[in-house]
């Protein structure tokens, strides 16, 4: 009865984590109609605004506990990179680039969380890990430069910085989330952020933002409720639920959704050349991810000392 109790729970976790890679597979696309109307700044940062009142409800209504100076520090760099660094980069490179072009690059995103945790957690990773890393982002180099006749856009680093920034807070909110629990990390870092944002966004709000088209309106509606909140809630709570090696397995389906929504909503042709840049980002994800670490060695030196 445990056992078949457990498979259930597996289960409703897997599917849960398919629900949040699914909504977060939207998240460029959306992104690229609502900048058009709203400007990077609104869309990047206004929706966290949105997002954080409505995750203050939540949090009063649990009476959750408030996080200790030490929860605090890592609080802010997961702000930092999925609250603010994240949102506004994409915001911006989105004016600027295919949705479908930035899958590719933010396919990136779990071999380079990967990257992080083991940094955060002192491991060394292994020649694998490295090789896996140079193979997918020279992949995406090689993207960029074809599609930039070239060269790289400036939004192409922009997308780059986004990963990285976004892999550190998803290191530091894993950490975190064993203490915290799992939404609550993004539910706090959202209401730390919120007040050093408010007025960059009121002061690039204008009267012809009220004049935007309905598609505009349900995008940002979209990016505030459901990227910026319920789709961390829906992941986190399928980690959770039905384990991390397990559920994480569905982010390689993302960069393909991304690319298809891409194609449905806005109508951006698909290259084969696309597709075979991500088949290969991906599988140098996989590899990677699944690379072994070994802990870094205390030195001589400081073993003395102890």
């Amino acid at each position: 009865m445990l056992g078949e109790k457990q498979e259930k729970k597996e289960r409703l976790g897997l599917l849960l984590g398919v629900i949040g890679v699914f909504c977060f597979s939207l998240t460029l696309p959306t992104t690229r109609i609502a900048v058009e109307y709203f400007g990077p700044t609104v869309v990047g940062l206004g929706r966290t605004v949105i997002a954080s009142v409505l995750v203050a409800i939540v949090l009063l209504i649990r009476r959750e506990k408030l996080p200790s100076a030490k929860q605090f520090k890592g609080l802010i760099v997961v702000a930092l990179g999925a609250v603010l660094g994240f949102p506004l980069l994409t915001s911006w490179a989105m004016e600027r680039l295919p949705a479908s072009h930035g899958a590719v690059v933010v396919a990136l995103l779990p071999l380079a969380t990967a990257g992080c945790a083991m940094l955060r957690a002192r491991e060394l990773p292994s020649f694998k890990y490295w090789v896996a890393s140079v193979v997918g982002f020279l992949a995406v180099i090689a993207y960029a430069f074809h599609l930039g006749f070239g060269q790289l856009q400036y939004a192409d680093f922009a997308l780059l910085a986004a990963v990285i920034l976004l892999a550190f807070s998803y290191a530091e909110g894993g950490l975190l989330a064993r203490d915290l629990g799992a939404w609550q990390v993004i539910a706090w870092a959202l209401v730390i952020a919120v007040p050093f944002i408010v007025v960059p966004v009121l002061m690039n709000v204008t009267g012809e933002m009220l004049h935007a088209p309905l598609k505009a309106w349900i995008s940002f509606i979209y990016l505030a409720v459901v990227s910026q909140f319920l789709a961390y809630v829906a992941w986190y709570s399928g980690l959770a639920m039905g384990g991390i090696s397990r559920v994480s397995q569905m982010q390689y389906l993302q960069p393909f959704l991304m690319i298809l929504f891409s194609a449905l909503l806005l109508n951006e042709s698909i290259t084969l050349f696309t597709i075979a840049t991500s088949v290969i980002v991906v599988l140098s994800v996989m590899v990677g991810k699944n690379a072994p670490v070994r802990k870094v060695q205390a030195t001589s030196h400081s073993k003395s000392m102890k």
